[in-house]
């Protein structure tokens, strides 16, 4: 088991363990140590989102790096997608994001890439805590010119917008078409407006004050009835919501209805499938995803691959697989032709492409897939045990699966990042998937709820 590596990076309260600033420099003197391999001068790029918090973190990571000897490249606010992009075309030995994602402002969290803008095995990630706690490198200690410097790269932001503008087709552009864009925000308040304006569309920008503490208030991939409404006000042909670090989207089409990521992905997929551009004729999803996506798919030819939840589960098996499209229900889209990992900005121009080329609004592409009910109960947690080990919940689990047969499914997991089971169930009658959903949550709540 790892200690400080979740799903996706160290993860917590900023100034409260693991998410300090002692753990962000031991941290950094880890991985600085890990990434060297040579005698070159090497150099590690350091991007953050707009939480408070990240300037102490920045700060500590970066003394950390520098002590083991390395260079840091520090290139401010920016999307977690847009640091992996950085790293690789800077040649640079690993990106750090400092961000939480969809998380309120006052959790933080650490993220590495790999010198190919790739996330970090599992083995990486397990040497890196093997050298923090064991403390062999805490005799390490470059001296003199050997002590690493930090640089500011104050291009970042025009660098990545040249990057996806280059990501949309060359033969098409915007011109004519009104989007409401929410920006949580966070680390794309910046990058996106620029790159939908200047590809000529009319921008109606929200969430695009960060002051500290506001990321993903109230806004953002999280609060789709933001844009939903905006989109209605402002009769726009799309409402395009990131979340805190901008890599997944959620979208609306022009009568606000939402337009979550298996519907995108099932839109994409199928137009990558006429265009014979989908590799293998196969999307990589989770277990998570809707049975309309496999639905879908298997009507025009093509398949659907499940991983565990998690994006880095979905490019890992991409990878392994040479596919080159996959993602989740929650707007985490990797578009492997273009980018390494998820990218909401860059989901949301494929998605516009296939309604530039196709003429279409996105309320008649949406219909490509019938979404089945599907409901989401969370329960906070005491500890995560086995919930098949208490005799009452395993019998009611297999009760009611015994009941939904091969018309509907039950998916129960711990999330990687809070004390929360997810309880998700999918079926024909969604007033009977409800009823289940909540007897199975009130039942866990007693057993194993916080107390």
């Amino acid at each position: 088991m790892k200690k400080l590596f979740g799903t996706d990076g160290v993860r917590g309260v900023a100034n409260v363990y693991p998410m300090t600033t002692e753990m962000a420099m031991q941290i950094g003197r880890a991985a600085a140590y890990v990434f060297k391999d040579g005698q070159k001068r090497h150099r590690i790029v350091i991007g953050k989102d707009t939480r408070l918090s990240g300037y102490m973190i920045e700060n500590a990571l970066a003394a950390g790096i520098c002590s083991m000897g390395v260079d840091v490249l520090l290139v401010g606010p920016l999307p977690t997608p847009g640091i992996a992009n950085i790293t690789s075309s800077m040649r640079a030995d690993a990106g750090v994001v400092i961000s939480a994602s969809h998380n309120p402002f006052q959790d933080n969290g650490i993220k590495f890439f790999s010198r190919d803008g790739f996330k970090l095995p599992d083995e990486l990630e397990f040497r890196i805590e093997e050298l923090i706690f064991s403390k062999k490198i805490d005799s390490l200690r470059p001296v003199a010119s050997e002590v690493g410097k930090a640089y500011r790269i104050d291009d970042a932001v025009g660098r990545y917008v040249v990057f996806l503008k280059n990501a949309f087709p060359q033969e098409l552009d915007l011109a004519g078409m009104k989007i409401v864009l929410d920006c949580a925000n966070g680390a794309a308040y910046k990058v996106a407006p620029a790159v939908f304006e200047e590809l000529g569309a009319e921008v109606i920008s929200l969430g695009v004050k960060p002051n500290g503490t506001n990321i993903n208030a109230g806004c953002g991939s999280l609060y789709p009835e933001v844009i939903s409404e905006a989109v209605k006000e402002h009769r726009a042909d799309i409402g395009i919501a990131l979340d805190g670090d901008a890599d997944r989207v959620i979208v609306c089409d022009e009568f606000g209805n939402e337009v979550d990521g298996d519907q995108i992905m099932a839109i994409c997929a199928l137009d990558m499938l006429r265009q014979k551009t989908l590799s293998k004729n196969t999307l990589v999803a989770t277990v998570m995803s809707n049975m309309g996506l496999d639905i879908a798919l298997k009507k025009a030819g093509g398949k659907v691959i499940k991983t565990a939840v998690g994006d880095r589960y979905v490019v890992e098996e991409m990878r392994k697989g040479g596919y080159n499209l996959g993602g989740e229900q929650s707007g985490h889209m990797i578009f492997l032709d273009h980018n390494t990992t998820g990218d909401g900005i860059l989901s949301a121009l494929q998605l516009l492409a296939v309604m530039r080329r196709s003429d279409k609004r996105l309320s008649e592409l949406s219909g490509v897939m019938i979404r089945l009910p599907q409901v989401l109960v969370n329960v906070r947690v005491a500890e995560k045990k086995d919930i098949m080990t208490v005799p009452e919940i395993a019998a009611l689990i297999r009760g009611v699966e015994g009941k939904l047969g091969d018309e509907g499914r039950i998916l129960i997991r711990y999330s990687g990042t809070e004390p929360l089971l997810r309880i998700m169930l999918e079926g024909q009658d969604a007033y009977q998937i409800n009823v289940w959903a909540k007897e199975i949550a009130a039942l866990v709540e007693r057993s194993m709820g916080e107390k």
